[in-house]
């Protein structure tokens, strides 16, 4: 469907997002008759991103205006080394006898040993959230901790704690 300069209009000024609206506007000057030279200096446009918009309209219709999502870089893993990351991290985030915690440190060498990639450290911390992993870490254990002991140190209540 074809728009008129007024519909345009209408949609650019209900649009949230900010450069679809100035795709918008600069359609309502293209269809009212208005140069794509004019349109770019009004605008503080270049003009080739003009002609993009227009002709991407022209041919598209308002799909032609669409952002598109950038795709970005693709992840060094495969999905089924992602899963089996997934499963390493499950099994041994649950071992808490030996006391200690699993580290971003500790991730990146099993990612390095098993599959042969090598990570950033702070990409370790992307991937993982990517995964559906938080990142919230607790007070490491010692090994030969004993809860008996603790116990014994701990503040008992008295009748004045509120």
């Amino acid at each position: 469907m074809k728009y008129t300069s007024e519909q345009l209009l209408a949609l650019s000024k209900s649009e949230k997002d900010s450069r679809k609206r100035i795709r918008f506007l600069a359609l309502s000057h293209f269809l009212d008759g208005k140069s794509r030279t004019y349109i770019a200096e009004i605008l503080k446009v270049s003009r080739t991103s003009v002609n993009l918009w227009v002709s991407n309209y022209l041919t598209n219709g308002l799909e032609g205006l669409e952002s598109k999502k950038a795709k970005g870089r693709t992840c060094y893993l495969t999905e089924r080394q992602k899963q089996t990351l997934c499963s390493y991290i499950e099994e041994h985030s649950q071992d808490k006898h030996e006391g200690g915690r699993l580290t971003g440190e500790s991730i990146l060498a099993y990612i390095e040993q098993t599959f042969g990639v090598t990570y950033h450290h702070n990409a370790i911390y992307k991937l993982l959230k990517s995964l559906g992993f938080s990142w919230i870490t607790s007070r490491s254990r010692h090994p030969k901790q004993q809860t008996g002991v603790q116990d014994a140190y701990k503040k008992l209540p008295t009748g004045n704690d509120p």
